[in-house]
């Protein structure tokens, strides 16, 4: 009997030959373009990511119209009168300063007074004010007004006077600023006028607070 064995194993061996001399397919061009493409997104380092801006703030429109700033506060006025230093004008060697001073502005249908004092720890303002009246030509309605505002102790009374025959009414008033107390005292021809100058001058007031 023959032996089938170099038989078989010289099929077996064409059938390997035969295989390997297969030509392989070719790889879709478009399959690797997009891997390549996608292999090099995502090769790409991720920035970091900014902080934004800090944004600034945006600047108010401010009139001085009407105001006074002077010895580190400001204060509303009627736009037809404006304030002058009282000390200044009595002693040029002793003008107002940040500690104590006195101003006024008048015309023919006004006059206004401030005046301050430092006054540190004190809430309660209205011994400036009775300083502010003088007892000899003011009288208080004795109907005083006590509010707070913007952090502010505030006293205010109507008043009548005899400075002037032309300006026989009037008002005063005073608050807390800070370490120091302000004073403000008007004389009008209306009775009804006073209130609305105190609250137009104290609106517009600051003192760096």
């Amino acid at each position: 009997m023959k032996r089938k064995t170099p038989l078989l194993l010289t099929i077996s061996l064409l059938l390997f030959l035969t295989a390997a001399c297969t030509p392989k397919a070719t790889p879709d061009p478009n399959v690797q373009i997009q891997q390549a493409v996608n292999a090099t997104i995502a090769a790409i380092p991720t920035s970091t990511r900014t902080t934004p801006p800090t944004p600034f703030p945006s600047s108010t429109p401010f009139s001085l119209i009407g105001l006074f700033c002077e010895y580190q506060f400001c204060i509303g006025h009627p736009v037809d009168v404006s304030f002058f230093d009282v000390s200044a004008q009595q002693n040029p060697a002793s003008p107002s300063t940040y500690s104590q001073g006195l101003i006024a502005a008048f015309n023919g249908n006004l006059f206004i007074q401030t005046m301050w004092q430092i006054a540190p720890n004190t809430a309660d303002p209205k011994f400036l004010f009775d300083t502010l009246l003088d007892d000899a030509i003011d009288t208080p309605t004795n109907n005083l007004d006590v509010f707070l505002t913007r952090n502010m102790n505030v006293v205010y009374d109507n008043i009548t006077t005899i400075a002037t025959p032309a300006l026989p009414y009037g008002g005063a008033g005073a608050w807390t600023c800070g370490d120091r107390v302000f004073a403000w005292k008007v004389y009008t021809p209306q009775a009804d006028a006073a209130r609305g100058l105190f609250d137009e001058a104290l609106a517009r007031f600051t003192c760096g607070q």
